[in-house]
């Protein structure tokens, strides 16, 4: 298709520089928000007298509600447009962060967190596949990984929040939140300067409206770069297939057909391997290290040496994902985190503990960054944003059952064995990765993912399909 070559063929600029800015905002007020509630459960323990079970609750509802709003924006990113859901799931967390913030109860607050959760989730859930369809090939996975690397920045705002507002100032814990919900002001932004996706627009149709969003960003590149553009490339680009209108049991279904299932298990796996691991270990490492005798992870240089790890972790991924695509990077940070999980489990010095905290961070960051690339690259235009979306969901079980997993597994396997345990899945996940999953860099969307050719080598890893929609024409 000579549009999608157009827009392959734009070398990265200024232009893609400010959509990389406008999504990464938005990842880094999701970071904030998903760390900060660390922060905020002494402070409301104290405020309403809540019991641990209670806080335990308050610490599942953002990742509970994630998982909701994570698979709700991918189903709707591909039925109603990338752009209109990031807007809407932007302004659904500030606003629920406000109601969080002048919550009189813990049942309001509770509730407040669910739905601050859904919005986060639903805007991290569409931000990626959304601005990787405005990237060239060559430059795609760095871009994505270094988008995803912007969640740094709000984990390491959390914990100066968590040290500098919520600790010193009177209701502190609520203003960390009127902070959080400072984002609203970007909508203002996102709606003058956020196009909507040409591929999803040409899958819906809008051919004439994909062809003005393709000729302003080639305008826009041409005076950022102040030289022509390079000539299209004579290589044919495949047309995304036209959308349909999709709900979960549908999208489903043609996730988990016969040329899908390889890569949409792989994807799901990878997600649920590093969502388990990250959540068990930073849930559970305090109180592990507590009933060792070190209580080093009590002081706020603790948490902030492991969340400022997470920048090399991202920012390294991202630019490695080029080099040694996608798949391999993901192996070789899953297997960096098994490696420093097992040395942490062998150390009870506070400063070797904070120091392979820290490595460790890194590594499950880095793999986060490199997820984030791969994940959108794997499914078809029309089904994007829902394989994206499904897929962090189905992650965020991890996060929701770990806590509970290793929480009971520490009883009777004790401290070596629940690092141990979650060393093991982590190698699983290298293994699997290494083994099924695909090849993606310096490679169109379309060519991995579109490709209407029937009856491609399934050991390609290129599914081919009969579109249901039609009668006798090859989909995607």
């Amino acid at each position: 298709m000579t549009l999608l070559a157009r827009l392959d063929r734009l070398p990265l600029s200024r232009p893609h520089y400010l959509l990389l800015l406008l999504g990464g905002l938005g990842y880094t007020f999701d970071g904030m928000d998903s760390a900060v509630v660390a922060f905020l459960l002494p402070s409301v323990r104290d405020e309403w007298g809540l019991t641990n079970a209670q806080l335990g609750v308050i610490g599942s509802a953002t990742p509970f509600g994630f998982l909701f709003g994570a698979a709700c924006a991918g189903l709707l990113g591909d039925r109603i447009g990338r752009r209109r859901v990031m807007t809407s799931a932007l302004a659904v967390y500030a606003v629920f962060s406000v109601v969080g913030a002048a919550a009189p109860n813990y049942e309001v607050f509770l509730a407040a967190r669910v739905f601050a959760g859904f919005g986060a989730g639903a805007e991290s859930a569409i931000i990626a596949p959304f601005l990787s369809e405005f990237v060239p090939a060559a430059r795609r996975g760095w871009f994505v990984g270094a988008l995803a690397g912007f969640f740094s920045f709000g984990f390491v705002a959390a914990a100066l929040l968590g040290r500098f507002v919520v600790q010193p100032v009177p209701a502190g814990w609520r203003w960390a939140q009127v902070v959080t919900a400072l984002p609203i002001v970007l909508l203002l932004w996102w709606r003058r300067s956020l196009p909507e996706s040409p591929r999803y627009l040409l899958a819906s149709g809008r051919a004439a409206d994909a062809e003005r969003v393709v000729v302003d960003l080639e305008r826009r590149v041409r005076d950022a770069t102040g030289r022509p553009l390079p000539p299209v490339p004579a290589t044919a680009v495949h047309q995304p297939a036209e959308a349909r209108r999709i709900g979960l049991l549908s999208a489903l279904k043609y996730l988990w057909s016969r040329p899908m299932a390889r890569r949409t298990a792989i994807t799901w796996l990878i997600w649920f391997v590093i969502t388990f691991a990250y959540y068990g270990f930073f849930t559970w490492i305090p109180t592990l290290l507590v009933q060792q005798g070190i209580t080093v992870t009590k002081s706020f240089e603790f948490s902030i040496v492991i969340y400022l790890a997470q920048v090399p972790g991202y920012f390294s991924a991202a630019w490695l994902g080029e080099f040694l695509d996608r798949k391999n990077t993901i192996a070789l940070y899953l297997a960096g985190a098994a490696a420093s999980a097992y040395w942490m489990s062998q150390l009870t010095d506070p400063v070797l503990i904070t120091t392979s905290a820290a490595v460790l961070s890194c590594f499950l960051n880095g793999t986060y960054a490199a997820v984030y690339s791969y994940t959108p690259e794997v499914f078809p235009t029309w089904i994007r944003a829902s394989g994206t979306g499904l897929s962090s969901a189905f992650g965020r079980v991890g996060s929701i059952i770990a806590p509970t997993v290793i929480g009971t597994s520490a009883a009777t396997l004790g401290f070596a064995g629940v690092f141990g345990m979650t060393t093991a899945v982590l190698a699983v996940g290298v293994v699997c990765t290494l083994v099924f999953g695909l090849a993606t860099a310096g490679r169109s969307l379309e060519d991995l993912s579109e490709d209407p050719v029937a009856g491609a080598d399934p050991r390609s890893h290129r599914p081919t399909w009969t579109d249901p929609r039609t009668t006798g024409r090859r989909g995607n």
